[in-house]
C-alpha cells in the first residue's frame, strides 16, 4: 500500500487576495469581469464558501502566478 501524504487546501478571502497576488482589489474584480478590458480569462475563479462568502484556492492563485512568469 502507498503512502500518500495529505495536501490541505488553503481558501483564500478577498482581505488577503491582494498581499499574496500582487494585485489591488479593483485589478482582480477587473480580472473577472468579462466586460472589463483588463479580463483575464485565466485568473482562477472564486469558489462559494457560504451562502454570501466567496475564496479563491491557494494553489490555483499560486499556479497562475507562476503561468505570468513563463
Amino acid at each position: 500500500m502507498k503512502h500518500q501524504e495529505s495536501q490541505s487546501i488553503t481558501v483564500i478571502r478577498m482581505d488577503e487576495l491582494p498581499q499574496v497576488s500582487g494585485l489591488s482589489r479593483s485589478t482582480i474584480y477587473e480580472k473577472l469581469n468579462p466586460k472589463s478590458p483588463r479580463y483575464d480569462p485565466s485568473f482562477p475563479t472564486r469558489v462559494h464558501i457560504g451562502v454570501s462568502a466567496v475564496g479563491w484556492l491557494r494553489h490555483e492563485i499560486e499556479a497562475w502566478l507562476i503561468s505570468k512568469k513563463a
